[in-house]
């Protein structure tokens, strides 16, 4: 629970104050590094909070096509306010950084500054427009469709960026989890095989929920879709940074959600 709950608070904003906070910050660096297995229980947080939010607009709003569309906005609105566009935040600073031609150490000072530029705004538009428009067309086909690729694509896209940590080199300085990383800690010495098993029955249970509700189709295509983004970030990062940064790490949870909306959007269809 001290590993979860730390995990919690490095990724979302949800207070963990008092007795709670205390009994997390006496945690040493053994349990800091243990928290990195929690990253897609926090994607059960998140999960939640976006089919509550979706739910929610799409039961006040009347009957319209324009409905499910609002839900989706409605939704992403709402783990944005969860969790600070952490992960949004990062997709921006690596499309600035990767979107010319800039050597590594130029593509880490971009990386590194505060300001957004055209590549940076350019992702987060596309980015914002593939989420809603997929859960719109998963909601044009079946609600329960969309609440359980919202709940399952929030948890296995945090999964992915923990295989990409043990497949890269941390770059320094850069490379942390969140509040609860020890100093001089990078990620990739604290994603241990037990780690990963953790995290992946995370996961494996949001899948299996997926499964039953959906059939095989809307579980192992998003998962195949996802792999595939995956591969696709670890090939750009090794070719252009030979690294991984804490930033590259939320732009992989984001194509990794989009890829599962994807996934799910054929999968309905062929269940």
């Amino acid at each position: 629970m001290r590993h979860y709950l730390a995990a919690v608070h490095s990724f979302t904003r949800v207070p963990v104050t008092g007795a709670l906070a205390q009994w997390i910050g006496a945690a040493g660096p053994d349990d800091a590094r243990a928290s990195a297995a929690h990253f897609p229980g926090v994607g059960w947080l998140v999960g939640i909070v976006a089919c509550a939010a979706f739910a929610l607009v799409g039961l006040l709003l009347p009957g319209s096509p324009f409905a499910p569309l609002a839900a989706a906005v409605g939704c992403t609105v709402a783990t944005l306010i969860l969790t600070g566009g952490a992960h949004e935040n990062g997709l921006a600073r690596v499309a600035d950084a990767l979107g010319g031609p800039a050597n590594v150490a130029r593509a880490l000072e971009i990386m590194a500054d505060s300001r957004i530029g055209a590549f940076g705004v350019l992702a987060l538009v596309l980015t914002l427009l593939a989420k809603v428009s997929l859960l719109a067309v998963l909601a044009a086909q079946s609600p329960v469709a969309v609440l359980v690729a919202l709940l399952a694509g929030h948890v296995v896209s945090r999964f992915w960026p923990l295989l990409l940590a043990r497949g890269l080199p941390g770059l320094p300085g850069l490379a942390y989890l969140g509040d609860a990383a020890p100093a001089g800690k990078p990620l990739a010495e604290r994603v241990t095989n037990r780690s990963l098993g953790i995290a992946g029955a995370w996961s494996a249970v949001a899948l299996a929920l997926a499964w039953v509700a959906q059939g095989p189709g809307f579980a192992i295509l998003p998962v195949m879709a996802g792999g595939l983004a995956l591969l696709w970030m670890r090939r750009m990062l090794a070719r252009r940074l030979q690294g991984f940064t804490h930033d590259s790490l939320g732009a992989t949870q984001q194509l990794g959600e989009i890829a599962f909306y994807f996934g799910a959007a054929i999968g309905v269809q062929v269940t």
